[in-house]
């Protein structure tokens, strides 16, 4: 009682003395001894301070689950486990796993996986002119001539002295006839049936069931049998096309007549007799461009590479330079580069890479690079018949009984021709784009043949980029091929792909 009073009187002497103090209630303890404690309310964590921290925990956590999922999805499982990085921290935490550890970087397959894009040059439209560098000292001047085809001329591709190097190799190699002449009566084209039969009598051949329609399963059989005594390999595929294309997947009599009869020109006419003409009259070889090769070809061929900003790995597995000679009357008639393609067939430089059968192999050529190494005194230009038409129909390439693909007879009549210069060179694409970035149809327009020579001789070469419609075929191809060639010990730098650093090399 004495302590309350005391601490009363503490309290009126301090109110006295005009300050304020907070109150402090006075304070019972219970056991003797004890201090008292005090407890600031600053000290103590909110509730709301809570709510606040936990709210910002679980966000980081859904963060951190949301970038683990990212990296799952998109990095597969061979990603994760092949990778340097991934498989180096895996080993480290769990201990050697059997597969763990890397396998060493191909670049063939690196040079496999930029194939798989191909690149084309925009023409922009008749008459443009770009430059492109093509040498170290020197650019080129790329000038489109048609968007369809897509062709480009580059004059002073190659220097006179490149072109006389190239003749002389050919000529040393030894020329051969492209195709022999044919006598006056006409002779058998090696392409054309021996027997010459009706339109019926065909049509009753290929249907085996005798149901007056024609399947795709019977013109397969026939040409698996690689009987060509009463029907063409061309005329095959004609049918087969055609076939591809109708809605109901078969063939009647009167569509069939249709479609055989398109098959039948230009060479041949409609009662199935051939038209007895030569489709091309010059002399040819072939000159290697691989390792080993006379450098002004490998300079050649690398500088295509440059001017068809294409991977190295496509250019360098193609066909080799084809070199022509073109004497006095010496011509080609209207031709495609390169074929349609379906499911029956095969392009020629993959066939080893299929793992089936297809009843026609079929050249499947990118795009074609003509190189002039001369100037002709008269004659002798390369025609487009139908470049840069409206619309293409086989039907309109006979006009008033004249055949266009005849240069013979109608080469000044053609769209566009091109006239030879010494060095000069002409680009122009076999093949559509797919829209993704690889080989879609065939460009119909791309149609071309050479005029014939009236004065001097014409030498031209020819560098075609072989690429299969389908990519997965391509590269198969590429890994085989790449696999034959594998070098031995101690030939490993004699046998390394180029890269495009060093595509080009000074004469």
């Amino acid at each position: 009682m004495g302590e309350a009073q005391e601490n009363l009187s503490h309290k009126d002497e301090s109110n006295g003395s005009g300050e304020s103090s907070p109150y402090i209630p006075p304070y019972r303890s219970s056991l003797p001894g004890r201090e008292r404690l005090h407890i600031q309310k600053s000290n103590v964590c909110s509730r709301a301070y809570f709510v606040v921290v936990m709210v910002f925990f679980h966000v980081y956590i859904l963060n951190v689950i949301a970038l683990l999922l990212y990296v799952h999805y998109n990095n597969g499982p061979g990603d994760i486990v092949h990778g340097e990085g991934a498989s180096a921290s895996v080993s480290e935490s769990e201990g050697p796993l059997p597969h763990s550890a890397p396998p060493p970087r191909d670049p063939d397959m690196e040079d496999y996986r930029q194939s798989f894009s191909l690149p084309r040059i925009e023409g922009i439209r008749v008459g443009h002119v770009q430059r492109v560098s093509l040498m170290p000292d020197r650019t080129h001047e790329m000038k489109t001539l048609s968007l369809k085809p897509l062709l480009f001329e580059i004059p002073g591709f190659l220097s006179e002295e490149e072109c006389r190097v190239v003749v002389q190799l050919a000529q040393l190699k030894g020329l051969m006839e492209s195709q022999p002449a044919a006598p006056s009566g006409g002779q058998e084209d090696s392409n054309q049936p021996i027997l010459s039969l009706s339109t019926e009598e065909v049509f009753s051949l290929l249907d085996l069931d005798q149901d007056g329609l024609l399947q795709k399963q019977e013109i397969v059989s026939h040409s698996r049998s690689r009987d060509g005594t009463w029907l063409s390999p061309d005329n095959l595929r004609q049918i087969l096309t055609g076939l591809e294309a109708c809605p109901a997947g078969m063939l009647t009599m009167e569509e069939f007549r249709r479609v055989y009869d398109v098959s039948q020109r230009p060479g041949q006419q409609r009662s199935g007799t051939r038209q007895g003409q030569v489709k091309q009259r010059s002399k040819h070889t072939w000159l290697y461009q691989g390792l080993g090769s006379h450098h002004v070809l490998h300079t050649l061929r690398n500088r295509v590479t440059r001017l068809t900003r294409l991977p190295s790995p496509l250019v360098e597995l193609s066909e080799p330079l084809q070199v022509i000679r073109y004497e006095h009357g010496g011509f080609s008639n209207a031709h495609h580069d390169s074929s349609s393609a379906h499911s029956e067939t095969t392009c020629a430089h993959t066939r080893l890479a299929g793992n089936t059968s297809a009843l026609t192999e079929i050249t499947c050529r990118y795009l074609t690079v003509l190189f002039y190494l001369n100037s002709v005194e008269e004659g002798g230009d390369t025609t487009f018949p139908v470049a840069d038409n409206r619309t293409y129909e086989e039907e309109a390439l006979v006009q008033d009984g004249v055949d266009l693909t005849d240069t013979q007879q109608t080469c000044t009549r053609g769209n566009l021709r091109v006239k030879p210069a010494t060095g000069t060179a002409l680009l122009w694409y076999n093949h559509l784009s797919d829209g993704r970035g690889w080989m879609g149809e065939l460009d119909e327009y791309s149609l071309h043949g050479d005029c014939p020579v009236i004065h001097g001789i014409k030498w031209v070469a020819n560098s075609w980029v072989n690429v299969d419609p389908d990519h997965q075929q391509q590269a198969r191809y590429q890994r085989l091929v790449t696999h034959r060639k594998q070098p031995k010990s101690g030939m490993e730098e004699q046998y390394h792909p180029l890269s495009h650093s060093d595509l080009h090399q000074d004469l």
